[in-house]
């Protein structure tokens, strides 16, 4: 599986730490221009776009012509399907922990 295809849906996407800061920033800024987005990072405007390219893929950043700059905006709702799976093991593990605690609360007595 290349960088492309494995990249098209969130899970891909928000496994790299730059997107996440990516997602971050636009998240806090709401909508910001590539030159505004790329002194945040140790790459240049090249790296930068392909990896909103990627974010673009995944549904996470929408794009909007003013003049002739591009400015980026975050689009959280693909995020929903990793919180959704978050959740399910968030809920298993405390499931467990209860488990286990009752085991050893068992064993004391």
């Amino acid at each position: 599986m290349n960088e492309n295809d494995y990249s098209r849906d969130a899970f891909g996407a928000i496994a790299d730490p730059t997107r996440r800061q990516l997602i971050r920033l636009l998240a806090e800024a709401g909508e910001l221009p590539l030159h505004e987005l790329t002194p945040h990072f140790q790459m240049g405007r090249t790296a930068v776009s392909k990896h909103l390219t990627i974010l673009k893929e995944a549904g996470l950043v929408l794009d909007r012509k003013v003049g002739r700059e591009t400015r980026f905006r975050l689009n959280a709702a693909p995020l929903k399907e990793v919180q959704d799976w978050v959740a399910y093991y968030s809920n298993f593990w405390s499931t467990n922990m209860l488990r286990l605690n009752r085991l050893l609360e068992e064993e004391e007595l």
